[in-house]
């Protein structure tokens, strides 16, 4: 990462207007999100367009809108597509997702939600604004991506782990359901640190994976680099 950008293999992602920068989470959930008969992809709290643009590479035939709050983030991400390979098919609305009205639903609806409920707010109101819950809570998140989610489809996010209660009852709440459950972990042995989970609008078993980012002497596990192989340049 430098000069305020990020390289990837088919894209490049500028982030030096966002307070939220290109991280590993947005990396792991725009390498995992998915869903059947993707034609249609909202990204909530899209920052940089980081996961809406590596949605639109995976799904070729699917139209993908990021929707951002903040007016710097999302002309930054409107940049980020208009270069991309897919921008005809790519596009940013600013502002409020819980004021979002489109006249299609979604087929796959992600977001790298605020989540920080209980830490101290940054100092940097921006920074705040994109990793607290007050800008966006996990209730409201949910209860939107229900009423824009078409039938079949899946809503997916990562979350801290101690997070994870607290969002699965609030998706339960909106009548969206854990269907599979991929847990983060540094290396083994280390705490589980984060969680991705997809969600539908059906009551079914949830399947748990596991994955680790690294090995024991500090090089790429294989299966993060299998996760990853069509984005990072050098893994």
């Amino acid at each position: 990462m430098s000069n305020g950008f990020f390289q990837f293999k088919q894209f490049t992602v500028w982030h030096d207007r966002c307070a939220m920068k290109v991280g590993t989470d947005g990396v792991l959930l725009g390498a995992w999100a998915s869903a059947e008969q993707v034609r249609r992809v909202l990204d909530v709290g899209c920052g940089s367009g980081l996961i809406g643009l590596m949605l639109a590479q995976r799904y070729p035939q699917a139209e993908v809108v990021g929707i951002e709050i903040d007016p710097e983030a999302a002309d930054q991400a409107a940049e980020n597509m208009a270069h991309s390979p897919w921008t005809e098919r790519m596009r940013v609305v600013k502002g409020d997702f819980c004021d979002y009205h489109p006249a299609e639903t979604f087929d796959l609806i992600v977001s790298n939600p605020p989540y920080f409920v209980d830490a101290l707010r940054s100092p940097v109101g921006e920074r705040s604004l994109a990793r607290h819950a007050a800008g966006l809570n996990y209730e409201s998140l949910f209860r939107k991506s229900h009423e824009l989610l078409a039938e079949g489809g899946r809503v997916c996010v990562i979350l801290p782990a101690e997070a994870v209660a607290h969002a699965v009852d609030a998706a339960s709440r909106n009548q969206l359901f854990p269907d599979h459950k991929m847990c983060v972990y540094t290396k083994q042995g280390k705490p589980l640190r984060r969680v991705m989970l997809s969600f539908g609008t059906s009551i079914e078993p949830c399947q748990t994976t596991d994955l680790y980012l690294m090995n024991a002497d500090g090089s790429y596990a294989a299966s993060y680099r299998q996760l990853t192989a069509h984005f990072y340049l050098n893994l």
